[in-house]
């Protein structure tokens, strides 16, 4: 192991960027919108929370927070330039549905649109918004959850900054040492 250095705390987040980016879907009305979020984190298991940090100045911010809800959709690699696209413009010029060929579906639990394309989308509620106001911290309970059936591991896109992604890669079973009354 190579020796340690000062590292800019301000790029710590290279390192420690959450799981895959996703795409979340929102609806207020008539109005749409998808965002590009990689600011995410499991906080519970049941109830299934999610924590989302949505930036204010985010045109899903106002849909998500007056509406409730939202949907997070989970692209695969080959939607990777579709997901920086969404990312790089606002949802106040343009239908990103339409303007970047993706299929709105009805959930079921919910009014936002499903993103056909995505591997999986998970229907939400705000559960706690207690943190909005100042951190601009969602946390929403996954209310109904859907998936492709394969392939059971999708090629996961991971943002690690300045423009940088990297791919889910190989996995590894640790099964036979998992003690799941540690959890």
């Amino acid at each position: 192991m190579s020796k340690k250095q000062d590292f800019p705390v301000h790029n710590v987040r290279h390192f420690l960027e959450p799981g895959p980016v996703v795409l979340i879907s929102s609806m207020l009305g008539s109005e749409r919108d998808i965002m590009t979020l990689g600011w995410h984190t499991i906080l519970e298991f049941s109830p299934s929370l999610v924590g989302c940090m949505i930036s204010a100045g985010n045109h899903s911010h106002s849909l998500i927070k007056q509406s409730g809800e939202c949907v997070i959709n989970l692209p695969t690699s080959a939607l990777l330039d579709t997901v920086v696209a969404i990312g790089n413009s606002s949802g106040k010029a343009i239908d990103k549905f339409r303007e970047f060929g993706l299929t709105a579906e009805p959930a079921s639990r919910v009014n936002a649109p499903l993103i056909a394309e995505c591997h999986a989308s998970f229907e939400c509620r705000i559960y706690d918004d207690s943190l909005v106001d100042n951190f601009n911290f969602f946390i929403f309970e996954v209310v109904k959850a859907h998936a492709a059936a394969s392939p059971q591991q999708p090629e996961t896109v991971h943002y690690r900054g300045d423009g940088q992604f990297m791919l889910s890669g190989k996995q590894v079973s640790r099964r036979s040492l998992f003690r799941p009354e540690m959890l």
